[in-house]
């Protein structure tokens, strides 16, 4: 428990500015706030300690698992990055493990942008209006000021024969770098007799 709510007096509230205000003098709409709040944030965190728990359970056991089969035939699994899909007896179920890739970017970005202008300010009036669209979009930071990571390696897949345009993107190249790896646990559970799966939402946003 919070020290300083711990410290509270009965017949107290505690305001943002950490001032002990009396209950009686507390607006009812304000406590209905504070009530709703508190307890909605306590589910919360019982349901994110669930899913912690659940997490390690679900890496420890796929982890034996595999260790049973590569003990058994003296072979490492999961593959280079320890990806592994796993199924039910009866095709019913599925989980992965996945890991994926932090990428993050250099100083050099900005060099790449640059040279991504230039490339278009040249070709001018026969600059295709998609590309240009494109590249507009990928170096567009999110509300947040995020970089959108998966639409500046999307330009990488633009094979355009232009020494301007290969220039940039050998740049935005140099300007990628790997800052380590997250595991994932994907659950995954068979739509009626097709053969196709859904994922089984583990996340708010999703459900």
């Amino acid at each position: 428990m919070n020290t300083a709510q711990a410290t509270i007096p009965s017949g107290y509230m505690q305001d943002a500015r950490g001032r002990l205000v009396p209950e009686d003098q507390v607006r009812e709409q304000d406590k209905l706030r504070d009530q709703c709040v508190t307890d909605l944030v306590k589910q919360a965190q019982a349901i994110s300690q669930q899913l912690t728990e659940f997490k390690r359970t679900a890496l420890a056991d796929i982890a034996d698992l595999l260790q049973i089969a590569a003990d058994k035939y003296e072979v490492t699994l999961g593959g280079k990055k320890g990806n592994v899909s796993l199924s039910s007896y009866n095709g019913r179920y599925k989980i992965q493990r996945v890991f994926a890739e932090q990428i993050q970017f250099s100083e050099e970005l900005e060099a790449a942008q640059q040279l991504f202008a230039e490339c278009l300010d040249k070709w001018t009036e026969n600059a295709d209006v998609n590309i240009r669209a494109l590249v507009d979009r990928a170096f567009r930071t999110t509300r947040s000021g995020q970089i959108k990571t998966a639409e500046l390696l999307g330009l990488l897949q633009l094979e355009i024969n232009d020494t301007d345009w290969q220039r940039a993107t050998n740049a935005l190249k140099d300007s990628i770098r790997v800052g380590g790896s997250t595991v994932y646990v994907r659950v995954y559970e068979r739509i009626d007799d097709t053969d196709k799966y859904r994922q089984i939402a583990l996340d708010l946003a999703s459900v």
